[in-house]
């Protein structure tokens, strides 16, 4: 508790990717219950792999993770966004803000937040439009609601799939891969 960012550095053990659900037709009507997200973001999916500091070599920099996150959905190439260039804060910056006022416990998780990258100074743009794409479908819905006056993207539906991984400079895989089709849940 009370840890500064530069010494929190010393702190982060390993290093994860996760997929952090959001079902958006549901956090309105939460939100306006006043109790916060709660059944609006479900589990969420880490790697198969976490990986110490280290391991990273020179990605790993200013408390940052300096590669692509590389998301597919249904096998077409969502995004690749450099997941350290445009990172408001870093790690140890994060982890300091969390341990303000409690003392974080050897196996917390703290997550970056969505990885984006800029363009020329403005929203990021698709991969087929000469972008680095997005990691996060509600932000291309955001961006072409912006441009285009709605969004032409559609949340994710039955049957869809997801596959998030990052790679090093060789092309390996770093944390293996998260890989989620959406299923309906038919009950016990």
């Amino acid at each position: 508790m009370g840890v500064s960012p530069e010494d929190a550095l010393d702190h982060i053990q390993l290093i994860m990717l996760v997929n952090d659900v959001s079902l958006r037709g549901l956090i309105p009507g939460e939100l306006a219950k006043g109790f916060g997200f709660f059944q609006s973001k479900p589990s969420s999916a880490f790697s198969p792999v976490a990986v110490t500091p280290d391991e990273l070599g020179d990605a790993w920099r200013g408390g940052k993770l300096h590669l692509p996150l590389v998301s597919h959905l249904n096998d077409s190439l969502f995004g690749k966004p450099d997941a350290g260039v445009d990172m408001t804060f870093h790690f140890g910056q994060l982890v300091a803000h969390a341990a303000k006022t409690r003392p974080l416990g050897a196996g917390c998780i703290i997550g970056s937040g969505t990885i984006s990258n800029k363009l020329d100074d403005a929203p990021g743009k698709p991969v087929d439009q000469g972008g680095v794409g997005y990691s996060c479908i509600a932000e291309i819905r955001t961006i072409e609601t912006i441009n285009d006056g709605k969004p032409a993207t559609s949340f994710m539906k039955f049957g869809d799939r997801i596959r998030i991984e990052m790679n090093d400079a060789k092309g390996s895989s770093i944390f293996g891969t998260i890989d989620q089709v959406v299923e309906k849940y038919e009950g016990p």
